[in-house]
């Protein structure tokens, strides 16, 4: 694979999954005229995916309205849509299987020029191609982006060897469409950011289960001291509790030395129902009457 770094690229952006992150990028690349594909095997995620797109476009402001033309596909039409692409981007849940899956295919069907990136949050992209046999290894590296376009940041992380080239190209092309991009230069379970959050959500879950204070307690003297929107649980709840837990199973299956006590404390709250945002109930109480108020708070519009 030889990757051109003296102009621009041409072709689409093609994304694999039309969940919310994948409907999310697909406005970020077409924002500045670019084509994008969204492939997925269900029929309604591909019509709320675009529906969400176009949501998104009536609400943006300052823009100059140069938008690019957002086309979906079925996975049967995988390799007509990566024949134009000069990035694809898997945004498939977080199994590491099926990303496994998903990246052999994308690189036996995509040319040898495009660029593979994986949206995954806790699978690094060493994790995910250790084992495969890859005809275009060094075309291949992490994207993961942190919901956009609410929030622009997105992290880049090649492998051993990932050709730095591809990981410039990539960098560059985020800045012209509007994500703050930031490399990642070594291996790294989380990337940056989530590295350092999973130590706050593992210190918050661990203070919780010693009986140290409560949800409504830690989140609002995270918000006092350090100015967030949100604190810790109330991100939790967002996220799922239920992810959170498989995000902190895996990183204790990758290091030693991680305490047990806050995914015990989390499958507990699981085992009794509580997910989250999602299912209306997790650390929080959504829109429903409670009666204890030093660990549930109603907040429909979190």
């Amino acid at each position: 694979m030889t990757i051109n770094t003296t102009q621009g690229p041409s072709g689409s952006v093609v994304i694999i999954g039309a969940g919310t992150q994948g409907r999310r990028l697909a406005f970020m690349w077409s924002g500045r005229g670019g084509s994008v594909c969204l492939v997925d095997l269900q029929k309604q995620q591909l019509q709320d995916g675009l529906s969400y797109v176009n949501q998104l476009r009536n609400a943006a402001v300052d823009h100059d309205k140069n938008w690019g033309e957002v086309t979906v596909a079925h996975p049967d039409s995988l390799e007509s849509a990566l024949r134009d692409a000069w990035l694809v981007v898997e945004c498939v849940p977080e199994n590491w299987a099926l990303k496994q899956k998903v990246i052999t295919q994308l690189d036996d069907l995509a040319p040898a020029h495009t660029i593979i990136a994986s949206n995954s949050s806790s699978y690094g992209i060493s994790e995910i191609i250790e084992g495969l046999n890859l005809k275009h290894k060094n075309r291949i590296l992490s994207a993961h982006c942190y919901w956009p376009p609410e929030t622009s940041a997105i992290e880049i992380m090649g492998h051993q060897d990932t050709d730095p080239a591809a990981i410039s190209l990539l960098l560059d092309q985020c800045r012209a469409h509007g994500f703050s991009p930031f490399h990642v230069k070594k291996d790294s379970i989380g990337y940056i950011y989530n590295r350092i959050w999973a130590a706050i959500k593992r210190e918050t879950l661990l203070a919780l289960s010693e009986g140290v204070c409560t949800p409504r307690e830690i989140d609002a003297i995270f918000r006092d001291v350090l100015k967030t929107p949100k604190g810790p649980c109330e991100q939790m709840d967002v996220v799922g509790l239920d992810v959170v837990l498989d995000i902190e199973n895996h990183y204790a299956d990758s290091r030693a030395g991680i305490p047990v006590e806050p995914r015990e404390y989390l499958q507990n709250m699981i085992q009794s129902g509580r997910l989250g945002v999602k299912n209306g109930e997790g650390f929080y109480n959504y829109g429903k009457e409670t009666t204890d108020n030093s660990n549930v708070m109603s907040t429909p519009n979190l």
